[in-house]
């Protein structure tokens, strides 16, 4: 029931909306743009309509246009009373208040058309004074902007919850953002509540980059009370505007160039950009980064050093607006960020956006870039800078895909039972329910059309107080449910808590680090400390310290002297590469590899099918022959791809065997494969086993001798024994515990605030242990049951996991057992450094990866396999 949207031309678009507001585009812009075309008569005869555009083109506007229409059409007859007509819903209190700026200018500039302008506008978020609540009572604003979570709240206000049953319009904007977390979730069960209020309202999505546009279109729209899809109206606009990208290497050899040139060519680089243009953003994959590339352009002179900032989520919110705010009106050279400029705050004119090191999918790219050139005329323009081969390979494929149309899925998670449990809680407070009654409601969302009858009963019990022992812990029921009539309804003293407790973002914490004895060693992020499992080596102030145990806020940990990490620093910060891309860029392995083998000319072929320079395409070649030589010196007549999966062992000095498996498939489903091997590996070996995930590939590592050629261990899993085994694997981790807590406090288990003050962090985490205990106690605990589910499917990818292992079965994807060597593949280099990756005293991992490197080249010079990086054959 999906429909695609034309482009019906500017009269029959124009000749939809009101006069007025056809007089004011005309005489404001000349004319609509192509996303506004489209959208303009679908919208006012009232489709849902899901609007996919480009940054700058409009979007906006298309949604309110057809909705200022109406709003003034009502008034004429009549009609326009003290009441909510349209919502505005985004995931950014910042956004909103942008859209507040920019749908009030226009309101009172075809007022003066119109005569007057009757419609109201008001933003109501959690920061808005209650005194602007008050008001809001008063005077109600016509279109409502707003968040998911105050949303929610809304409904249940008892008073300015009546206002929302005459909602005709609910514009979900950034809906890819939305629709790949627990706040879409949550937002997708708050307008079926919507819906019982206010029957038939239109729903309008906005979205520079999403994908596929007919899974998103379902998930804003969900489904009708008989299960029948609602049907939407598709404008598909995304690549309407020019988008031209460069991949670019500051040095030829990356491998060869020390740290310090590779460093100082790439500040230069920057330098120069910024020197070249008005105004550029430049993009890193985290905080620290960012602040790290801020310092050095300072130091460089690359601009005035008020005409530079960064921005990102570490920083207070009066900071962030001040640069948000210094740079709409062209105040700022040059301003570095992590993801926080990614969404739609409207930043002015950008004239180019910079991606230092992989930003690991191509919608990701496609959304930073998008940031440059703020209007259909300009093109967006985006240069990347890679710093190393991996990070060249990804670029290069991820622009070449970006230019093709090509985008990543949007993963949307599924069957949530701890939003479940809070949205029952909020329907409680409304009315009394039969239990059926909330089925049918529940299950018209599209991320819970597959829930089951008896999932939501489990959840009804939990929240009733069914299941003993949780009173005993302080967690009371907080509905009244009869299980044998089958209602449900609100408790007494409920509202308050709700209010204070709803929403999905979980807390961000600090864990405190101390020695046994108890003497204070630093502190760790929690998603750092969440990837900690007894035993594992980590460095913090530059030493090296053995994880021991967690509890509370508190972990204790031992002195490791000289020992190597098992877990890298920077871990939780980087952000995985996405399965699409990463099947993308097993295409080009093999079609890099054929080339190779067929001597035809790499770097010619890279730089006419590839955005890269000659440095990059030069990196690239030497990368693709150097790893062929290796395979041919071994025999394997294979290549690693996207259908074909090598296993390498290595064998280190140490008499480690590292089974390192070549899959292409990205982290999420690679820290799922590792984690589910190492785990069949350390029952079998009856010792624990470092695991070493990446985005292209994954290291298992084993003590040799128990080991032996562990020839066994690629079978050894099966697609029917991935989910079992990976429960197994993470029940008695940190990240379980963590993340039973994150879903103990959605499911109101666990509160954030009672009787009007903050609980401690500290508190909810000690609580949060205990309680975990009890629930593994209780057989098909819902909230257990959500944490398991969050970390297999939301934190990793099982679906493609055991997609790939079924492959595999098949003989879909072949697997290759490599012979063992002492000596690691060229492709293997960065995994293996990863697992050194912190010990800096000992050496650096720039020089780590050069001696692994020239070790190689050693073993190919004297096999007669290497030619000075063939050059005759690359050009």
């Amino acid at each position: 029931m999906l429909a695609q949207a034309v482009d019906v031309g500017d009269d029959e678009a124009l000749s939809a909306l009101h006069p007025a507001v056809a007089k004011w585009v005309r005489d404001r812009y000349g004319g609509l743009t192509l996303p506004q075309r489209m959208a303009a008569v679908p919208i006012s005869l009232g489709s849902h309509t899901l609007v996919a555009a480009p940054t700058g083109s409009g979007k906006t506007l298309a949604a309110f246009l057809p909705i200022i229409s109406g709003l003034l059409r009502m008034h004429e007859d009549g009609k326009l009373g003290d009441s909510v007509y349209a919502l505005y819903v985004s995931p950014l209190r910042a956004l909103n208040n942008d859209v507040n700026k920019n749908l009030v200018a226009p309101l009172e500039e075809i007022g003066t058309i119109y005569g007057e302008m009757p419609i109201r506008v008001a933003v109501r978020t959690g920061d808005t004074p209650q005194s602007q609540r008050a008001k809001m009572l008063r005077h109600p604003p016509h279109i409502l902007i707003t968040t998911p979570e105050t949303l929610s709240i809304a409904l249940v206000a008892p008073k300015f919850g009546q206002l929302l049953s005459t909602v005709r319009w609910v514009v979900v904007d950034e809906i890819h953002e939305l629709s790949g977390s627990k706040r879409g979730t949550h937002l997708s069960l708050s307008l079926e509540r919507l819906e019982e209020r206010a029957r038939g309202f239109v729903r309008i999505g906005l979205s520079a980059t999403v994908h596929p546009l007919d899974e998103v279109a379902r998930f804003l729209t969900g489904y009708g009370d008989d299960g029948s899809e609602r049907g939407c109206t598709v404008v598909d606009a995304r690549f309407v505007k020019r988008t031209e990208l460069r991949v670019r290497s500051p040095v030829d050899d990356p491998v060869h160039a020390p740290a310090e040139e590779v460093s100082s060519r790439m500040y230069s680089m920057l330098k120069s950009i910024i020197r070249r243009h008005r105004t550029t953003l430049i993009f890193t994959n985290t905080r620290s980064g960012a602040e790290r590339v801020l310092y050095h352009l300072s130091k460089l002179g690359a601009a005035d050093a008020e005409e530079l900032a960064t921005h990102h989520g570490s920083l207070s919110r009066d900071v962030r607006k001040d640069v948000e705010d210094r740079l709409k009106v062209g105040g700022l050279r040059a301003v570095v960020t992590s993801t926080s400029l990614e969404l739609g705050i409207d930043i002015g004119s950008i004239d180019v956006v910079v991606q230092i090191g992989s930003p690991k999918s191509v919608s990701r790219l496609l959304q930073r870039v998008g940031r440059s050139g703020h209007s259909l005329e300009r093109a967006s323009r985006g240069i990347l800078i890679a710093m190393d081969r991996d990070d060249i390979v990804e670029d290069a494929v991820m622009a070449a895909e970006a230019l093709r149309g090509h985008l990543d899925r949007v993963h949307i998670p599924r069957r949530a039972l701890d939003v479940l449990a809070q949205h029952l809680v909020g329907m409680s407070i409304e009315r009394r329910w039969k239990v059926e009654d909330a089925y049918r409601v529940v299950r018209r969302s599209y991320p819970y059309r597959n829930l089951s009858i008896e999932e939501l009963r489990d959840v009804l019990r939990y929240l009733g107080g069914g299941y003993e022992g949780l009173e005993g812990r302080k967690v009371y029921s907080k509905i009244w449910y009869d299980d044998e009539e089958g209602v449900f309804g609100r408790k007494r003293s409920i509202r308050p808590i709700y209010y204070g407790n709803v929403g999905t973002i979980p807390d961000e914490a600090s864990i405190t680090v101390r020695t046994k004895d108890g003497k204070w060693v630093g502190n760790l992020e929690e998603e750092f400390a969440e990837r900690l499992s007894p035993g594992d080596v980590f460095v913090l102030g530059g030493r090296t310290f053995r994880f021991l145990k967690l509890r509370g806020a508190t972990a204790t940990v031992e002195r490791a002297e000289g020992e190597r990490p098992t877990v890298p620093s920077w871990f939780s910060e980087l952000l995985p590469l996405s399965f699409d891309t990463a099947e993308a860029v097993g295409d080009f392995r093999e079609e890099a590899f054929r080339r190779v083998a067929e001597g035809r000319g790499m770097i010619s072929w890279l730089m006419e099918e590839y955005p890269v320079d000659r440095a990059a395409a030069r990196a690239i070649a030497s990368y693709f022959e150097a790893m062929d030589g290796f395979l041919r010196l071994l025999g394997v007549a294979e290549r690693p791809s996207r259908r074909t999966v090598l296993v390498e062992r290595y064998v280190s000095k140490e008499g480690k065997l590292y089974m390192i498996f070549h899959a292409m498939f990205g982290r999420r489903v690679n820290d799922a494969l590792s984690r589910a091997y190492a785990y069949v590996a350390s029952r079998r070996l009856g010792s624990n086993v470092l695991v070493i995930p990446g985005d292209s590939g994954f290291a298992v590592v084993l003590p040799r001798r128990a080991a032996g050629g562990a020839e066994w261990l690629p079978g050894a899993l099966g697609p029917e024994d991935l989910r079992d085994t990976l429960i197994e694997a993470v029940k008695h981790t940190e990240m379980a515990t963590m993340r039973f807590r994150h879903c103990a406090t959605r499911s109101l288990m666990i509160l954030r605030s009672y009787r009007g003050r903050e609980t401690s962090i500290s508190r909810r985490q000690a609580n949060s242990q205990v309680l975990r205990r009890l629930a593994e106690r209780i057989e098909g605990f819902p909230v257990l049951r959500e944490t398991y589910r969050e970390i297999l499917e939301d934190v990793m990818d099982v679906e493609n996991a055991e997609s790939v292992l079924r492959d595999l079965r098949s003989g879909e994807r072949k697997l290759v057992l490599m012979p063992e060597y002492d000596v690691p593949s060229p492709f293997s280099h960065g995994l293996i450094v990863s697992g050194y990756e912190d010990v800096v005293l000992m050496e650096d991992r720039k020089k780590l990866l050069e001696a692994l490197h020239d070790s190689v080249m050693r073993k190919l010079e004297e096999a007669g396999l290497s030619s000075a990086h063939r050059e005759s054959r690359a050009r």
